[in-house]
């Protein structure tokens, strides 16, 4: 069937596969960084049932380093800033990919579905890009 679309209809096709492929990629490392984030909240929730004086153990690689418990604590609280950070970036990054995809796929409908009105033909550079395009 993409045999009979016009070269600029191809390579929004193109376009927008590249961009649910993105999309896909984003949602995923959202998934691992709240898990990440939600694991490490609880790990900082149990400090709170422990004694300061217990001691505790850490895992570096394949070994566990004893630690104590500000140091712990402090660690994870860098640990939940930094994620939290991290699934707000990644949360801001799937909307500006959403926004591309139904962007693109808006222009593709309407070259689609326009496309051989005999206005501006592909001369007339972009076409559908037009008004908001850019915004």
């Amino acid at each position: 069937m993409q045999g009979n679309l016009p070269p600029e209809a191809q390579e929004k096709i193109e376009e927008l596969q590249d961009l649910q492929e993105s999309a896909q990629q984003v949602a995923a490392q959202k998934q691992q960084a709240e898990t990440q984030l939600t694991e490490s909240q609880t790990a900082l929730d149990e400090l709170d049932d422990i004694d300061s004086d217990t001691t505790m153990y850490r895992e570096v690689g394949e070994l566990l380093i004893e630690t104590d418990y500000d140091e712990a604590e402090e660690d994870l609280d860098d640990k939940v800033s930094s994620l939290e950070v991290r699934v707000e970036t990644l949360e801001k990054q799937e909307e500006r990919v959403q926004e591309q995809f139904e962007s693109l796929q808006s222009e593709l409908q309407q070259m689609l579905s326009g496309g051989g009105g005999g206005g501006p033909g592909p001369a007339g550079g972009m076409g559908p890009g037009g008004p908001g395009a850019g915004g």
